[in-house]
């Protein structure tokens, strides 16, 4: 579209007719024609979607201009459209809600947005109006993916607006920084991203900005999609970007300099960079007893390696190595495996694929539906492989430790990771034994040496190793150490003391 396109006509029929031209076929558009000023002879037109704008705000809109005219214009017998124009001009919007826009596509744009857009003829300019939306939207409730016992129920909705009211509510402070812009494509949707300007790292944030540029262009419907686009490696089995939909876990994060990304129309934020070491962090964590997060902290850990290792492990023993196993235990696996049909890696395979699909088949069906087939099913297929010599009893209590480890992570994207590994660590077991599980690691430890996100090393402060940065880390140290932190401090000088 060319300036001159962009450019509203005084004539209004001109523009109603560019209007109709543009919205063809789009039923839930409606234009509005009234009259204003001596006798009404002055015309207008209210241009709207009756699925975003509820219909009373537009009777509202145009009571208020006509009342505007004679109290603030001039009396209605003499006022003439020119003196509207030259009103509006000189004195502006005094309505906190509406904007005065001068190019037809961006009238064209905040009506998609859900605004009213009014034309006036013999103007070249449109009063735009953003009050009244009419799409419900879900409250404020707790997130069902991140509940917890102790701590704040609040999660973020699918409209941004709203989200960032509730992040400014907890982190009243003028550092606090966001950035908006619409993405490219056929959605047109509005991403923000924020940050805490002298707690995030200046190159990070440049790294980030340049990354999201080259992001712009593309049809945005969810974070995950940003995180896709801007992601280190996109082939990588973990996550290199946490997520969140609470509020307290978003300020926390803008706290120790990490960047957030809001996109309207979903309640997922998107929190950068991401380090491997807080995917085994909780919120609740923080509202907890230092001994007892710490505990909590280290069992997550222990549950990583169970869900990684225990089928391998098992496979590995069972194949190779029988005389790591004790005498009574090693008898009672050989009498549970007497007679069975597959090799101990073939039983283990066949296993977690049924686990994995039942477990995908709960999560599809409708909840009341899915936990009763998650659970009875599990219960029924464990036992007829039993009972039919297809799976021995310590295959199944294996399987299910396994799964039950891949729960305990606080973060899903991580778990998805281990399933991913399982496999390949499986393979490496049936064929070189421990050895190859020993190479795995090697492997897995290589990678997340070398991962970066955001181009920060994944696996700090491990490697490189930042001994002052590890308070947060394997255990949770007290309130007063993190806040004495260095990043903290360099925050605290830097805000205005009426703020904290």
């Amino acid at each position: 579209m060319t300036t001159n396109d962009t450019t509203i006509s005084t004539n209004l029929s001109e523009n109603q007719k560019r209007l109709e031209d543009i919205f063809s076929n789009c039923e839930d558009l409606k234009v509005f024609p009234w009259q204003y000023g001596p006798d009404l002879k002055h015309k207008a037109f209210s241009v709207y979607f009756t699925t975003l704008v509820q219909e009373k705000s537009v009777n509202y809109m145009k009571k208020s201009m006509q009342d505007l005219v004679p109290h603030e214009v001039g009396p209605a017998t003499t006022i003439s459209t020119k003196e509207v124009i030259n009103f509006f001009n000189q004195n502006g919007i005094s309505s906190e809600n509406a904007v005065l826009v001068d190019r037809f596509n961006q009238a064209v744009s905040n009506i998609l947005q859900g605004y009213i857009v009014i034309f006036f003829d013999g103007w070249d300019k449109v009063l735009s109006y953003s009050q009244a939306e009419q799409i419900n939207m879900r409250n404020v409730t707790e997130p069902v993916s991140e509940s917890v016992v102790k701590g704040p129920r609040e999660g973020t909705v699918e409209q941004m607006k709203r989200n960032i009211g509730l992040l400014r509510n907890r982190l009243q402070n003028p550092n606090f920084k966001i950035e908006k812009f619409r993405a490219g494509g056929a959605t047109r949707t509005e991403v923000a991203f924020g940050y805490l300007e002298g707690t995030v790292d200046k190159e990070t944030l440049a790294e980030f900005k340049k990354r999201i540029d080259s992001a712009k262009q593309g049809d945005i419907l969810e974070t995950a999609n940003i995180e896709e686009l801007i992601e280190d490696s996109t082939y990588s089995p973990f996550p290199q970007y946490r997520t969140t939909e609470r509020p307290d876990v978003a300020i926390s994060s803008l706290l120790e300099g990490r960047i957030i990304v809001m996109v309207q129309g979903t309640g997922t934020i998107l929190i950068c960079p991401g380090l491997f070491t807080e995917f085994f962090q909780a919120s609740e964590d923080y509202y907890h007893r230092v001994i007892f997060s710490s505990f909590i902290r280290v069992l997550r850990m222990a549950a990583f390696f169970m869900a990684l290792t225990l089928p391998s492990a098992f496979i590995a023993l069972t194949t190779f190595h029988p005389e790591l196993i004790p005498t009574n235990l090693l008898m009672a696996i050989l009498d549970t495996r007497e007679g069975l049909p597959f090799p101990a890696f073939l039983e283990v395979l066949i296993m977690i694929f049924f686990f994995e699909l039942l477990r995908e088949a709960g999560i599809r069906l409708p909840r009341p539906v899915g936990s009763a087939v998650s659970i009875v099913g599990a219960l029924i297929v464990g036992e007829a492989a039993i009972n039919a010599n297809i799976a021995s009893p310590a295959i199944v209590i294996l399987v299910a430790l396994t799964g039950i480890a891949s729960f305990a992570m606080p973060h899903y994207s991580i778990a998805i990771g281990i399933r991913l590994l399982q496999l390949p660590l499986m393979i490496l077991a049936a064929v070189l034994g421990g050895f190859g599980i020993m190479i795995g690691f090697v492997l897995i430890m290589l990678h997340l040496t070398y991962l970066r996100s955001l181009g920060q090393p994944y696996f700090s402060p491990l490697t490189p190793f930042r001994p002052r940065q590890l308070l947060d880390v394997l255990i949770r140290a007290p309130l007063k150490s993190l806040w004495n932190s260095p990043r903290r401090s360099d925050l605290q000088s830097k805000s205005p003391k009426k703020v904290w």
